[in-house]
């Protein structure tokens, strides 16, 4: 908690600007995005932030604070952040209870990655070198696909700098024999009976020898979201892919989980 109150404490020192609403070509689809940025003329580094199956609205307060708490952090150590809305910018409600789902992580949500990265490198405020992934559950699976060697970008644009996934779905990544082209950390708790850890360290251990690098911590005794802030440990029902096939799940804050991922991602992204 001590870090926390420090990295907000240093975000309202560096004057971080209100967020601002953009909106961001993707083909046939606009993605509305909110965006934080430092104050100043730049250039910054930036990263591409995805939300989880809830979606950027409506949020559960708890999460929605979480979000924001780490766009701030992350702002004051320099870097600009834009959270594409993945679904409600295609009028699609939360997806954790949908089977089908109709925007994925392996197609759809890289697309959105991949659209909100080549905005950020058209702004003059931008390194455009120095743009990173940063996706929670279902974005951090959409991270982890987007940083597959397959879907390196075709054209001459920069490519991502490095890639973070928290609590990511890493099965049917391991199916597909999973690697990265970019520097990837993946950050998962052990406890975690929505997307288990076992298949996360199965996924690097398949991958070794023709990955570019990957680190991955798995923090024991953390459950599925366990970097939001003062969150009772909660049962879920009704969810999809969870490791109990009666769609049971438990999620909320492990401060040590916590503590040390608030520090960890923005090492990270800052190489």
């Amino acid at each position: 908690m001590l870090l926390l109150a420090l990295a907000l404490a240093s975000a309202a020192n560096n004057a971080v600007a209100t967020p601002a609403h953009v909106d961001i070509p993707n083909g046939d689809v606009t993605l509305h995005a909110t965006l934080y940025r430092p104050e100043g003329a730049g250039p910054f580094p930036a990263v591409v932030a995805l939300h989880d199956c809830e979606g950027l609205t409506p949020r559960p307060a708890g999460a929605a604070q979480a979000y924001e708490q780490w766009a701030e952090l992350l702002v004051a150590d320099g870097f600009v952040v834009v959270f594409p809305d993945s679904f409600g910018s295609r009028g699609v409600g939360p997806q954790c209870r949908e089977t089908n789902r109709k925007v994925r992580a392996s197609r759809e949500r890289v697309a959105d990655a991949n659209a909100t990265r080549l905005w950020l490198q058209s702004q003059s405020y931008i390194r455009a070198e120095r743009v990173s992934l940063l996706g929670w559950s279902n974005g951090g699976s959409t991270a982890l696909w987007a940083a597959r060697p397959t879907a390196k970008p075709r054209d001459a644009s920069a490519d991502f700098r490095s890639a973070v996934a928290l609590y990511p779905d890493c099965r049917r990544l391991h199916q597909t024999a999973w690697s990265a082209r970019v520097p990837t950390l993946i950050l998962i708790g052990s406890a975690d009976d929505w997307t288990p850890a076992v298949a996360c360290q199965q996924m690097v251990a398949g991958a070794r020898g023709r990955s570019a690098r990957v680190q991955l911590i798995v923090y024991p005794g953390a459950h599925h979201e366990f970097d939001l802030a003062n969150a009772p440990i909660r049962l879920r029902t009704g969810l999809v892919n969870t490791v109990d096939p009666s769609g049971k799940a438990h999620g909320g804050t492990n401060p040590q989980a916590r503590s040390d991922a608030l520090k960890r991602v923005p090492q990270w992204l800052a190489r």
